[in-house]
């Protein structure tokens, strides 16, 4: 018997620590919030309430209990007073829903990425905070959908697709986003068809995804980081939308165009410059640089 266990042991040893109790990553399903600073939240109120005719609450959005907005059963947008000191990025966190918030932060403790407590919010949904090796704020929520809070019909778009920001070195991010937590490449591409100066990648499981904005001048001003740093809603007919946006109050004279990525899209501002695109579901024609390499998004 004795020698029988010895055997187990030794055998034990030999396999790397590595592989002995390495947590596995839980599921990515989803953008589930992004959150904006605002330098004056009434008039920020106003904007996203009236003209994205999303449906505000003072509490119950995950993890704030500051104003915030229902796009749908699991994503929101919510809203903090700005600092004093301007920040250099408007976008305050992106937060990605996940099926297991305590098994994510395992996984991540486990490859030496510090993350913050799991708390719970209003409605007892689990999350927690952390920066990615740039410094950007980002969160997991473990999401079931908030089965009470339903998008509105005057909603201008009912499902947020993506969230992008400044990122300087694009193999750091992707050494986290794409080979630790498995985010896939979608479609890359810039102004000129040998440039990358918009990198997206999709969550490992589902369609959303983020997209870095490369090449920016580090002093860019806040207007141009306003355009950068921004979220994206999606909409089935990007005219329709436009002409939603305007009977709600819209003033531009901006009109909609296809991108360098095929797509129809749309983008207006909040009132300190932080861009809100719209975007159709799928490209109306083949797109600059390079193709697809994933499923799009479905209605």
């Amino acid at each position: 018997m004795r020698c029988a266990l010895s055997m187990i042991t030794l055998a034990l040893l030999a396999i790397p620590l590595e592989a002995q109790d390495q947590p596995t990553r839980p599921p990515i399903t989803g953008i589930a919030h992004v959150r904006i600073y605002s330098t004056d939240l009434h008039k920020s109120l106003d904007f996203y309430s009236k003209i994205l005719g999303l449906s505000p609450r003072s509490g119950g959005c995950t993890g704030v209990s500051r104003p915030c907005f229902i796009i749908n059963d699991h994503q929101q947008i919510g809203l903090s007073q700005a600092p004093s000191a301007a920040p250099a990025s408007l976008l305050a966190e992106v937060a990605f829903t996940t099926t297991d918030v305590a098994a994510m932060r395992r996984y991540l403790l486990a490859h030496n990425v510090p993350a913050g407590a799991i708390t719970r919010d209003f409605n007892s949904l689990q999350h927690f905070a952390l920066r990615d090796p740039e410094g950007n704020p980002i969160a997991f929520v473990q999401h079931p959908g908030l089965q009470l809070l339903n998008a509105r019909p005057e909603q201008a778009g009912s499902r947020m697709i993506h969230a992008g920001f400044i990122v300087k070195d694009r193999a750091v991010e992707d050494r986290f986003y794409r080979d630790l937590l498995g985010f896939r490449m979608y479609w890359h591409g810039g102004f000129k068809d040998t440039d990358n100066d918009w990198w997206e990648i999709q969550v490992p499981d589902g369609t959303d995804w983020i997209e870095y904005m490369l090449n920016i001048p580090a002093n860019a001003d806040a207007k141009e980081r306003g355009i950068q740093n921004h979220f994206s809603l999606v909409v089935p007919e990007i005219k329709a939308a436009v002409a939603k946006l305007k009977a709600d109050g819209l003033q531009t004279t901006d009109a909609p165009e296809i991108g360098r990525d095929g797509k129809w899209s749309f983008d207006i501002y909040d009132p300190d410059f932080t861009r809100v695109e719209f975007m159709e579901f799928k490209p109306v024609k083949e797109p600059c640089c390079n193709p697809y390499t994933a499923e799009h998004p479905k209605p």
